[in-house]
């Protein structure tokens, strides 16, 4: 038995920290949505596996074995026909990053149904994770997404994770509304709620099917809803910190949040665990480099420039 269960395309990235067209020194790394949780719940001591398609070549190789090192169970299979996705990072200004992807096509877009559910089988996740980027890939990948939800007996989170270049709202909403029925936690940006309902009050109609919904703001925090049986709402602030990248900040967020649920604690705990690892993640650049351990998550309470000697 595994603690997350989590499937999705992680790509090679090569991020610079000036605009790429100037050329110059690159950073090689990797980078996806479900692999940055993956690594943020490992990190924090749980037991992770992650699915996934790469190719067969040396790029899918750095992934499998990057996220190895970070002590993931990797469930990967190499592609002869496909290749491993690519995404590049730079970065016009401070803090604003542009992103250019090469993946239409890629060995993850080729998940299937029989694979997700064979995992599902093989390692009984307590909770599985997936995200509205999976599904956008293509439909066999929005079918493999589906049924490992449709068939798990875990407890399901979904971040909504909308990503326009993927898919239009309306073929989003279409999808990801039909994963609601399966759902007990849901991730949204606050302008991402209205691809999961039409209702005037979103967060009440989400509730009705949904065990919590949790919606982040950017620096102006996050906010977890209940139903117990009334809607009961906690809010965190973002921690006080200097923002250097905030690409992966929503990754770490979830991270924080699903190893908090492993660990029984209070809803009030799990969002501050959340973001406590969000605010480790704006500090530096990369993804998931910066993401805490869990003899970390103290760190943020010292003072800016302290030195721990």
């Amino acid at each position: 038995m595994t603690d997350l269960l989590t499937l999705g395309e992680t790509m090679v990235s090569v991020r610079t920290a000036r605009p790429m067209r100037l050329g110059g020194d690159a950073q090689l790394s990797i980078a996806g949505s479900e692999s940055n949780v993956a690594i943020g719940v490992a990190r924090l001591g749980h037991d992770v596996t992650w699915l996934s398609a790469v190719g067969n070549d040396e790029p899918g190789r750095l992934i499998q074995r990057t996220l190895r090192a970070e002590n993931v169970d990797v469930r990967v299979r190499f592609a002869d026909d496909a290749f491993t996705g690519f995404i590049a990072f730079d970065q016009p200004s401070h803090d604003i990053t542009r992103v250019s992807y090469h993946r239409r096509g890629s060995a993850a877009s080729t998940l299937t149904p029989d694979e997700t559910t064979a995992a599902i089988a093989a390692v009984s996740p307590k909770l599985l994770h997936v995200t509205g980027i999976t599904p956008a890939l293509s439909e066999t990948a929005r079918a493999a997404t589906l049924a490992a939800v449709r068939t798990t007996a875990a407890r399901v989170s979904l971040d909504v994770n909308y990503r326009a270049r993927l898919w239009s709202r309306a073929e989003a909403a279409a999808t990801l509304r039909e994963f609601l029925l399966h759902i007990h936690t849901v991730f949204a940006s606050d302008d991402e709620l209205d691809l999961l309902t039409d209702a005037e009050d979103p967060v009440a109609d989400l509730l009705t099917s949904v065990e919590t919904v949790v919606v982040t703001a950017g620096g102006k925090g996050a906010w977890s809803h209940t139903r117990t049986p009334e809607i009961s709402t906690i809010h965190r602030p973002a921690l006080p910190v200097t923002v250097v990248d905030s690409i992966g900040a929503g990754d770490a967020f979830v991270s924080g949040y699903l190893s908090a649920t492993l660990d029984n604690l209070s809803a009030e705990a799990c969002l501050d665990r959340a973001t406590t690892s969000g605010a480790f993640c704006v500090t530096a650049y990369g993804d998931w480099e910066s993401l805490p351990t869990r003899e970390d998550l103290t760190l943020l309470s010292h003072a800016q420039g302290t030195a721990l000697r």
